[in-house]
């Protein structure tokens, strides 16, 4: 499988200039969800619209749930997932009577990129085709596997209020919580049937990007959560006070990887071993055999830094960069990147990195390189990618290990970092810190480290960017 770059590398903002800040990292791991108990006074059981932006961290083959309404009793109730198959679903349901089910034939697996969702409901309409309209980046979804269309009038219990209501966002009732991604710009339209048009629009490149709803009317139990505010991520910007409680999330949980700045992470569809070994937004990684991953980001040239840090089991770490496409020297079974899964960093010909003992290695040519991170939890290695120059460096705890650039092979391949592990823990920051930042060092455009980017390489000052598409647009 060759590696999915994101989808909105480009131009950095829709036409209108719209700009999201933040977005909201939910962790299955641990039980995130924004929770409400919906009101009485809906404007309309008939009519609505739900928008959002997503980014998924998932594993494939696992259910994720995005949002759900349900009675206390779970009998009546309606929720929007991508399933485990990987395919957009939604169902509202009075007992045992599906009153809307779709399913699509399409599957969504993509980790690199941010997709937009809106669905538009109203009842009222006398053609069955309109009741319900289902749209994606802003296209209209008319492929299903299965479409089961609300009757004419029909009540629905999703939008139904009262005290015995809770909507969820990040579970389901009864369940801890579903969902591992993140959200952003996330709208309930309470009584009106709305167009993805509402929400979004195409840019100068064809690019789907979000425009500013806070013009909208919401009605009386609509919101708006643009996870602005970190100590208050349910906050409801709509004028209307639907405010969520926060379920296990805190600060940490609001991001600056958002629909108009799509940030690496790392990727679960180009990886040996099993995605379930990812969390926290697919920043922490924990492989439990001797198993590798990629960045879904791959810049061909440019300047790029990133910080990893082991937090458990030192003695495991490898960590550097890799390109592609693969050659020809390595096992059959080695479909993403090294050849071989027992390998360290810099086995092959096509992968550079540090192994936890000190040494650089590079098609299995290893040399002593600098202070060991054995028996060492907390490190940060700092990992400085010159594309421009081919040439590599590293950093321990904010100290350049030496100022001469190891170097890369000049192929024009586009490179990503790699994470190589057994039984170990490690956390990236490629810019949107999966750890607490403590220094609040940038790249003086839009990433957070922990150390500095800037450094002195082979006589000449660099200073390196965090690897998201807004500085891809400017600098890659």
């Amino acid at each position: 499988m060759p590696l999915i770059l994101p989808g909105n590398v480009g131009s950095a903002t829709a036409a209108t200039g719209f700009n999201v800040d933040n977005s909201c990292m939910f962790d299955n791991a641990g039980n995130d969800s924004l929770t409400r108990s919906k009101g009485a006074s809906e404007t309309s059981v008939r009519t609505a619209t739900y928008s959002f932006w997503i980014k998924r961290a998932e594993a494939v083959g696992t259910s994720m749930w995005i949002y759900s309404n349900e009675t206390t009793s779970g009998s009546n109730r309606g929720y929007i997932e991508i399933d485990e198959n990987s395919n957009f679903r939604i169902l509202v349901a009075e007992g045992s009577d599906n009153q809307i089910y779709f399913i699509t034939d399409a599957e969504f697996r993509d980790f690199s990129a941010w997709s937009h969702w809106v669905i538009s409901i109203d009842t009222t309409q006398a053609t069955e085709a309109n009741r319900v309209k289902i749209y994606l980046n802003g296209v209209q979804v008319t492929s299903f596997s299965t479409a089961t269309y609300p009757g004419r009038n029909a009540d629905l219990t999703i939008l139904v209020g009262g005290q015995t209501n809770k909507e969820h966002i990040g579970n389901i009732h009864g369940e801890t919580a579903k969902l591992s991604a993140y959200l952003c710009e996330f709208v309930f339209i309470d009584g009106l049937q709305l167009a993805a048009d509402q929400f979004g629009e195409f840019d100068d490149s064809g690019i789907w990007k979000p425009i500013d709803p806070s013009g909208l009317t919401f009605g009386n139990e609509g919101f708006y959560l643009n996870f602005q505010t970190a100590a208050e991520l349910g906050d409801d910007v709509s004028g209307n006070t639907n405010d969520f409680s926060e379920n296990n999330l805190t600060a940490v949980n609001q991001a600056t990887d958002t629909c108009t700045n799509n940030f690496a992470t790392l990727n679960p569809l180009h990886s040996i071993g099993a995605a379930s070994e990812l969390s926290q937004g697919n920043l922490e990684y924990d492989p439990s055999g001797h198993h590798r991953i990629i960045s879904t980001i791959a810049p061909s040239s440019g300047k790029w830094y990133a910080e990893v840090k082991g937090i458990d089991n030192p003695d495991k770490f490898n960590a550097g960069v890799c390109y592609y496409p693969i050659p020809a020297n390595g096992s059959a079974s080695s479909f993403a990147f090294g050849q071989g899964v027992n390998a360290d960093v810099g086995r092959w010909t096509n992968d550079f990195g540090v192994k936890a003992n000190g040494d650089y290695g590079n098609n299995n040519s290893y040399v002593s390189y600098m202070a060991t991170l054995e028996g060492e939890n907390n490190n940060i290695v700092g990992i400085y990618m010159d594309l421009d120059n081919y040439k590599l460096y590293f950093s321990k705890n904010g100290s350049l290990v030496s100022s001469t650039g190891k170097d890369l092979t000049n192929n024009g391949y586009p490179y990503g970092f790699i994470s190589v592990g057994e039984a170990a823990t490690f956390q990236w920051n490629f810019g949107n810190p999966s750890f607490a930042i403590s220094s609040g060092n940038t790249d003086g455009e839009y990433g957070n480290f922990e150390y500095s980017t800037t450094i002195t390489g082979d006589g000449a000052s660099k200073t390196f960017k965090a690897l998201c598409t807004k500085n891809l647009a400017e600098y890659g």
